[in-house]
């Protein structure tokens, strides 16, 4: 009898391993044959579209683009000078900006890739009994040569990780209104404005699993 239970639970337990084994899904590796293959020295950087309601979004992201960019090994085209350019051209608007042709882009700048972004969230998010800062991003960078895709990723951070935490109770009452109080501080302090520098380092940063190749100015050029 007592056999036959071990079995039993051996089996069960061999089976719930099983069933966690297959629950568990790899990360699916990307494609880096046109990245390596077009190499870009240089990219052009867009000014993100803004899907949220928030209008300080666009800015707030574009102003922290440059940085990882740059350490991950890339020029990148000086933000103020393109936005002043699209200007003159009559263009201030990322959603229109973002249908202007690659092959005009690239006898404008002379850049050799650009990279377009959208952002889906950017700002405080109320919860019940919580409230914090959320940004969300996603960005697909192309060769202006071939128009390929080289590659594309998603950035997200919230306040939580680059937040201060304000504490007036621990009760449910005290709980609520620590969310409100956040909520009042997040504003004020435009939290969000920090957390898009998180997403946007996330979100453009080289190296594995999934991010941008080296670029050329790296050390670390030609190694991933």
């Amino acid at each position: 009898m007592f056999k036959s239970i071990s079995l039993k639970l051996i089996f069960a337990a061999s089976l719930l391993s099983l069933l966690a084994a297959c629950a568990v899904k790899p990360v699916k590796q990307m494609d880096y044959t046109a990245f390596k293959n077009s190499q870009p020295r240089s990219i052009l950087v867009l000014p993100p579209v803004n899907e949220t309601t928030d209008v300080n979004a666009t800015a707030s992201m574009l102003s922290q683009m440059t940085m990882p960019l740059a350490e991950a090994g890339y020029y990148v085209m000086p933000v103020a000078l393109v936005e002043e350019t699209f200007k003159q051209n009559g263009l201030t608007s990322p959603a229109e900006i973002a249908q202007v042709a690659p092959e005009k882009l690239r006898s404008i700048f002379g850049a050799d890739a650009v990279l377009y972004t959208k952002i889906t969230q950017y700002g405080s998010v109320y919860r019940i009994v919580d409230s914090t800062s959320v940004v969300d991003a996603s960005a697909k960078l192309i060769d202006l040569k071939s128009g390929d895709v080289l590659w594309q990723g998603t950035g997200h951070a919230t306040g939580k990780e680059v937040g201060t935490n304000f504490s007036v109770g621990t009760s449910l009452v005290g709980m609520l209104a620590q969310a409100a109080v956040k909520q009042i501080a997040h504003n004020l302090m435009d939290e969000a404005h920090d957390v898009a520098g998180l997403t946007s380092t996330r979100l453009l940063s080289a190296g594995p699993p999934n991010g941008l190749l080296y670029g050329p100015r790296s050390p670390k050029f030609k190694t991933d």
